[in-house]
């Protein structure tokens, strides 16, 4: 690794998993490669087919290539995807999802307007190894929310708010019901908002955001909430914009960061060309923001709107029938 002042290379863990994440890594590579900056991919592996080629979904080596490296591509898993995604969340304490909900042309999207990011907290919550157990009449599991954790990840979505010209965080929680737990989350949210006296505040149950994501998606800037209901909300928004295919996210933590597209790695259509690489190009488009090449970073997004918008060449999902490396080649052609 380069560690002048200055860097010019980056080392990229690259980690395309199983079924489609293979094709729509390649073809987030692809572009990459066209952008004239200096990255150096360092591949490894986890997944359904590592498990069963190395007897461990994760290996000990592929998680040293993530810390080492200045970001990480990963595609996607399949069944053995908590073992691989949550473990490296854990493992390098990231502790920000971020999950961009946007509206792009020819995409079945509810409205036009929707613009809007879910930050989710990804360390604690119901999602925690190990806080789960059978008992004589069924299972328990323990919802564990902190005071550091909560803080964290609220004050990072108002800073990422008055980063990004947000004028609105909304904090989603259930604390009607949960007074202790999702009592505390919202104490600490408006706590958090007196330190962004420029950046308005509104907060709402989950279940009542689930149906305000429908019904006014538009009113919506920043979302805030915890781990579970994060998860959930990511999917219902993808659903307001045409789907997983176009849904890029980022796991963001103190010592590195992931990115990658939300949708599975959908075996049916594996190995057939048909995937779309869109949400992997997007979740490649949100690592160069991280790693501070914005210029790049909106020339590749530019790419991907001209494609959408011209809707020439689309896969499948998209009502077109171009392949994903044809998809690929006509980003590529108008970057």
């Amino acid at each position: 690794m380069n560690t002048s002042k200055t860097k010019s290379k980056y080392q990229i863990a690259v980690v395309p998993g199983d079924g489609i994440g293979k094709e729509v890594m390649e073809a987030a590579i692809y572009i990459l490669d066209s952008l004239g900056i200096d990255f150096e991919y360092i591949y490894g592996e986890a997944g359904d087919e590592c498990l069963e080629k190395n007897g461990t979904a994760l290996p000990a080596e592929t998680l040293d290539i993530i810390r080492n490296a200045d970001a990480c591509l990963f595609g996607a898993a399949g069944e053995t995807a908590a073992d691989v995604i949550v473990k490296i969340r854990q493992e390098m304490k990231m502790f920000a999802n971020l999950r961009p909900v946007k509206a792009y042309p020819n995409t079945n999207s509810l409205s036009d307007n929707i613009d809007f990011m879910i930050v989710r907290e990804n360390t604690e919550g119901l999602y925690i190894a190990g806080e789960e157990h059978f008992t004589d009449d069924g299972a328990i599991a323990r919802r564990i929310i902190t005071r550091q954790a909560e803080e964290r990840i609220i004050d990072y979505a108002f800073k990422y708010a008055k980063e990004n010209n947000k004028t609105k965080v909304t904090g989603v929680h259930k604390a009607n019901v949960l007074k202790k737990s999702d009592g505390l989350f919202k104490e600490i949210f408006y706590e958090v908002a007196k330190r962004y006296p420029e950046i308005a505040t509104e907060d709402f149950y989950v279940d009542a955001t689930a149906m305000y994501l429908i019904t006014q998606p538009e009113s919506f800037e920043v979302i805030v909430t915890t781990n579970l209901f994060g998860d959930i909300l990511s999917d219902e928004g993808a659903g307001l914009v045409g789907g997983l295919g176009l849904i890029p996210s980022a796991n963001i933590g103190e010592d590195g960061a992931l990115f990658e597209p939300v949708h599975g790695s959908a075996p049916d259509i594996a190995g057939q060309g048909k995937a779309n690489p869109i949400a992997m190009m997007l979740s490649a488009v949100m690592m160069l923001r991280y790693l501070g090449e914005n210029e790049a970073a909106d020339k590749f997004d530019a790419a991907i709107l001209k494609v959408l918008n011209d809707a020439n060449v689309l896969t499948g999902d998209l009502g077109g029938s171009a392949t994903t490396m044809e998809l690929a080649s006509e980003v590529k052609n108008n970057l």
